[in-house]
């Protein structure tokens, strides 16, 4: 204790003569201006046509490896996908090296290695720096590419798909990018199931035997290694490299501009919120000499917090949680500059106004000069600190090599950014942000939208989910005659045993089960009427529980906002549907497929939690819910498939409930269901 006293009482008088030193009127000096010097590689080149790029710098005992395969971008047509499938094989084992064996020798050495389509990156302590290499260079040079992974990595991608086939953000790059470019370009055609389903594992060999070769292959080496050493390790596990046939090819122009401002509107009916894209095609390349004030003015725009656009959609309308732009840059002139934010359905239109208003005004009136220059002093920080990665000195002296730069392009980098002035940011904004010419895509419920997006007085043109040109949405709801909310819940009623016997229950407990990763998940439901405890555990262990009753809601026992609550309390109860069954704002918003079948969709507004049920039609079984959660101007939607119904004492239950979490398919699986026994009171409390 004498220890602790006398400690902290030197840190008290120095934390005064500390203070005491300070003049707190004045700013603190600015330091020095930081020198940037990137050390020029030295080069070699092997018989095969490798590149190699060596950067010493012994400051830590570690090295990297990058390794790139510079093809022009490739357009894969009705086969598109299948360079995504030989980049997920790749970097799993060599044919002398099992899968296995490989990953467990590289987490070992506490190395990292992976491996795409477009080549491989991998580090590690300077002492294993010849068997990392060695690894590297026999997973490209000798990958094992067998049919079992393929069908694995396939089955994995259409997994994949599927995941997103109802995502907004999936959808809108999918038709950004398909619209901005045109299908046929490289960087607008997508994968498909059914382009997936054209690759075959021959395809796959064929890709990599005619596109993954040292014709064109850059690799880059930094750390703490000798260059002599390095030559010699490249010369021994890379000579055997065969070099192949030059790959001649075109890249195709992109396609050009609107002739027209206009919007570009894909109908999301389940959609909580409205994915905005205002974009316009660019031919920006680093050798140009309005580049480094392009990367400014961009900043100024929607480069973060202090941009224009966040400041307006988020600091003072408050209608998303962030707005932002990119101004990107191709040396095979295809480019885009794009400004994106979700919003919230009911201010979509207002967000195009006001997105619009920014990107005017940046081209008509002079920015502020302090705005400029806290911009420049930002981007010059962050410049700076990317330098601590010797991944960003790889990409900086291939970026040298493969857009023609001079030598002394990243040493006088922060000059050029310091030099941009005001006039410079008003003249690229008007050469790269287009004022007549912007696709506005928009990716949101129509039904909610549309009539206000009209407002606006900008064409609308309607597009589906892959970027073909379409009608518009029909929004009317014709249902059969005596068809409402009350009769469609009644029919789930009959369908899962009867209202009546329902009513009668004193409790239910559910239990389901599903595998995530190799861990087993259990899913623990209680109910009796007017509660709900849900309790999922990982192996065996409570990893989130939810207790709902008429009093309070609580997730890990911490009480939920009052307007959360309140529509949570609606999903207590022995069955859900008993306390939606006189709401007044429920309402059926369309007859909609799930999984081949027609379902009425039914709507269930909250203030925080909204839901939507599907009914199948013909069964009157629930097929399908969506919970939607809404937070400070973003939602968040989940999607559960329901099927396999199974019958215990009269009333049935999903014996399957299926869903998407972070991209991967969960299924749970129904383990037991009990009435009127294993829940009592005490499980509320």
């Amino acid at each position: 204790m004498k220890t602790k006293i006398v400690a902290f009482f030197a840190l008290f008088i120095i934390t005064i003569s500390a203070s005491a030193q300070i003049d707190r009127s004045q700013p603190p000096v600015a330091g020095p201006e930081p020198e940037i010097t990137i050390e020029e590689p030295k080069e070699f080149e092997l018989k095969n046509g490798l590149k190699v790029l060596v950067v010493e710098n012994h400051k830590l005992p570690k090295v990297t490896y990058s390794l790139r395969i510079d093809n022009k971008p490739i357009a894969t047509g009705d086969k598109a996908g299948v360079e995504s499938l030989l980049g997920s094989m790749l970097g799993n084992g060599t044919t002398s090296i099992s899968k296995d064996e490989f990953n467990e020798e590289v987490d070992f050495l506490g190395a990292n290695l992976n491996f795409g389509f477009t080549g491989g990156y991998a580090s590690s302590l300077t002492k294993y720096s010849d068997r990392i290499l060695e690894l590297l260079s026999d997973a490209a040079i000798n990958p094992l590419l067998t049919e079992e992974e393929f069908e694995k990595e396939k089955v994995k991608l259409l997994e994949g798909l599927k995941s997103e086939e109802k995502s907004s953000d999936a959808i809108a790059g999918r038709v950004g990018s398909a619209l901005s470019y045109g299908k046929k370009h490289p960087y607008g055609e997508f994968v498909t199931e059914e382009t997936i389903n054209n690759v075959s594992f021959g395809d796959v060999v064929a890709f990599y035997e005619k596109y993954f070769n040292p014709n064109s292959a850059y690799l880059v080496v930094i750390g703490d290694v000798e260059y002599k050493d390095v030559k010699k390790q490249v010369k021994k596990y890379f000579k055997d490299w065969t070099k192949s046939v030059d790959v001649n090819s075109v890249v195709p122009n992109p396609s050009p501009n609107v002739q027209y401002t206009q919007i570009n509107f894909v109908d999301v009916p389940d959609a909580t919120q409205s994915n905005l894209s205002i974009t316009n095609n660019v031919k920006l390349k680093m050798s140009d000499d309005d580049y480094h004030a392009a990367l400014i003015t961009n900043n100024i725009l929607g480069g973060g917090g202090e941009g224009y656009l966040f400041k307006n959609l988020r600091e003072d309308k408050g209608y998303t949680y962030g707005a932002y732009s990119r101004l990107g840059n191709s040396r095979y002139g295809a480019s885009r500059f794009n400004a994106t934010a979700k919003v919230r359905n009911e201010v979509t239109d207002s967000a195009v106004v006001e997105a619009l208003k920014e990107i005017k005004r940046i081209r008509t009136e002079p920015v502020d000069a302090q705005l400029l220059k806290d911009a420049k002093q930002k981007y010059i920080g962050n410049f700076v600190m990317a330098l601590e990665r010797p991944q960003t000195i790889a990409d900086y002296a291939l970026n040298i090599k493969l857009n023609n730069l001079p030598q002394d392009f990243y040493s006088t980098y922060l000059q050029k950014i310091k030099d941009v002035s005001v006039e410079d940011i008003m003249r690229v904004a008007n050469k790269y942000f287009q004022a007549d010419n912007l696709r506005i895509i928009v990716v949101g419920n129509g039904s909610e939208v549309l009539e206000n997006l009209e407002k606006t007085e900008i064409p609308i043109k309607y597009f589906d989910k892959y970027a073909n040109a379409t009608k518009k949405p029909k929004f009317e709801v014709k249902l059969p005659e005596g068809v409402n909310v009350s009769s469609v819940l009644n029919k789930y009623f009959d369908a899962i045993g009867g209202k009546d016997k329902i009513e009668a229950l004193n409790s239910i407990l559910l239990k389901y089960e599903a595998s995530v990763q190799g861990s087993a998940v259990i899913s623990e439901e209680k109910r009796m009427s007017g509660k709900l405890s849900q309790t999922l555990y990982m192996n065996g262990n409570p990893m989130m529980a939810i207790l709902a009753t008429q009093d309070a809601v609580t997730i890990n026992k911490n009480p939920l906002p009052p307007g959360m609550a309140n529509d949570m309390k609606q999903l207590g109860g022995l069955i859900t549907e008993l306390n939606l069954l006189n709401s007044e704002t429920a309402k059926i918003t369309g007859v909609e497929k799930v999984d081949g079948k027609e379902a009425y969709k039914v709507q269930f507004p909250g203030e925080a939690v909204s839901l939507t049920f599907f009914y199948d039609v013909e069964s009157g079984l629930k097929v399908k819910e969506i919970q939607t959660t809404s937070m400070q101007g973003q939602s968040q939607s989940q999607e559960t498939f329901l099927k396999d119904y199974q019958e215990f004492e009269g009333i049935k239950f999903p014996g399957t409930r299926e869903g998407s979490q972070m991209g991967q398919l969960v299924v749970f699986k129904l383990l037991e269901a009990k009435l009127n026994e294993g829940v009592t009171d005490a499980d509320f409390n």
